[in-house]
Order: structure tokens, then C-alpha cells, then sequence
């Protein structure tokens, strides 16, 4: 279908912010009520941030979806005037690349949040592009795409650099942009939600998880990733008490 740059900003746009309302908000109505606390056994105490910091980080979400939106409308429309890579047939580049692609954009949305968010977090840039995703101390489900202004166009460039330079089966972008909200969602569950067992077991030490991340949002200087370990590893930006907590709890498990 040909539709106008317009109208496709409008269509991603309450497909992106039902996105947001279903995952994110489903998932914190499940972790965060009364009735899903029961179901989860967690040794730490349950913080839960008062309305007026969810309401910021809905706010911020809606902002961030008007601009993913227009970047959506962008690569679909670029895809009409034949300037992107994206394709619709599975046997353009074989089978096999689906997954290699997959994995390829995935390492390097990783490699450009790492750097771009530990530029965010320096003194001078942080009150403009990061501040309001700090909001809350203890985040949530509702924090995952809770972008400044700026930081959710910086995020949002990234997509369409790579459907500009590697070509994407439209699937492929489709399984990325899934992926990428349910980690942000999990990511940003605040306390561990989850069994202990997990991400606390050897996956732990390369994946990005819930107590990865909730470190970050309690000091700041920390844990940059996204999906993978490996950069705050090389670059020495690992919080240690991390892999303190990943030895007592898979002692914990053995024993």
C-alpha cells in the first residue's frame, strides 16, 4: 500500500503506543499487583515509585512514540523511494541470512546504546538527553521507553542508518523491534521480579537482565548495555557487586 508519509507517521504511531500500553503496562499491572507480588518469591523488598513518577514516564513514552513513529513512517516511506535495503522475499539473500542479520543488528544496536548512553550519563549532556529516564530510582515496566526528547531521536536514528546500510527482511525488523521491547520491559522490572534462578545462572555473565540494569538506575556510573555484558566487561563498566551477586546466588542454586 502507498500511503502518505502522514498517514503512516499516524498508523505507527498507535501501533507503537498500544505496544507500549499492552507490554509494558500489562507487565507491570501483572509484577506490581498485590495479586502478582504473591506470586513471586523475591528476597528483596518490593518498591513500587509513587504516581507522579509513572505519570513522568508515560509522558516521556508518548513523546518517545510520536518520534519512533515518525522514524517508522521515514523507513517505510524511504522503502517506496527505493533508498533503504529493506525487502519482503525470504529467498532475496537465502534463509540463512535472516538469522545472521538478525543476530549482526542486534550486536550492533547493542555497540551504539552502549556508547551513546554512556555519553548521555556525562555531566554536561545528561540534564538535556537522559534525565527524565532517571526519574525514577526504582524503575519499572512503564520506565522501558520513558526517552527525553533527544535521546529517543538519537535512539530512534539508529534504525533507519540500518535499514540503509544492511539489508533487512521486513520480519527481521520486526523480530528486532519485538525483541527490543520485551528486554527494555525486563530490563526495567526494578527489583528481581523473576525466579532467582533467573538471569542469576551462567547467562547472567553475557546478558543484560533485570538486576544488571537496576544497578545502573541506582548509581548512575554503571552497567550501560542493552542486550550483552561484553562492553561494560571490556570497557571496565561493570558494577563488581554484580558478579558477587552471581556467585552467592548460583551458590544458592547448588546448594
Amino acid at each position: 500500500m502507498d500511503y502518505s508519509f502522514g498517514i503512516y507517521g499516524l498508523i505507527f504511531f498507535v501501533i507503537i503506543l498500544l505496544r507500549y500500553f499492552l507490554i509494558a503496562g500489562g507487565t507491570y499491572a501483572f509484577f506490581y499487583s498485590p495479586w502478582g507480588q504473591s506470586l513471586i518469591s523475591s528476597q528483596f523488598p518490593i518498591n513500587i515509585p509513587p504516581w507522579s513518577s509513572i505519570r513522568k514516564d508515560i509522558k516521556l513514552s508518548v513523546i518517545s512514540a510520536m518520534v519512533f513513529a515518525v522514524a517508522a513512517a521515514f523507513i517505510f516511506s524511504s522503502y517506496g523511494w527505493k533508498i533503504n535495503r529493506l525487502y519482503f522475499d525470504p529467498y532475496q539473500h537465502g534463509l540463512w541470512y535472516l538469522g545472521v542479520s538478525y543476530i549482526l543488528v542486534l550486536l550492533l544496536q547493542d555497540t551504539y546504546f552502549y556508547f551513546t548512553h554512556r555519553l548521555f550519563h556525562h555531566h554536561l549532556l545528561f540534564p538535556l538527553f537522559h534525565q527524565g529516564h532517571h526519574c525514577s530510582r526504582y524503575p519499572t515496566p512503564l520506565t522501558s521507553f520513558a526517552f527525553d526528547l533527544p535521546e529517543a531521536i538519537v535512539q530512534s536514528f539508529f534504525l533507519i542508518v540500518v535499514v540503509s546500510l544492511i539489508p533487512l527482511h521486513f520480519f527481521t525488523l520486526l523480530a528486532i523491534l519485538i525483541t527490543m521491547t520485551i528486554w527494555s520491559v525486563i530490563n526495567h522490572l526494578g527489583i528481581d521480579r523473576l525466579p532467582l534462578t533467573f538471569p542469576h545462572h551462567w547467562l547472567g555473565k553475557y546478558f543484560i537482565g533485570t538486576a544488571h540494569h537496576s544497578l545502573h538506575h541506582l548509581k548512575h556510573n554503571a552497567n550501560y548495555g542493552l542486550y550483552f555484558t561484553f562492553w561494560d566487561k571490556i570497557l571496565g563498566t561493570e558494577d563488581p557487586t554484580y558478579q558477587e551477586k552471581l556467585g552467592r546466588n548460583q551458590a544458592t542454586k547448588e546448594h
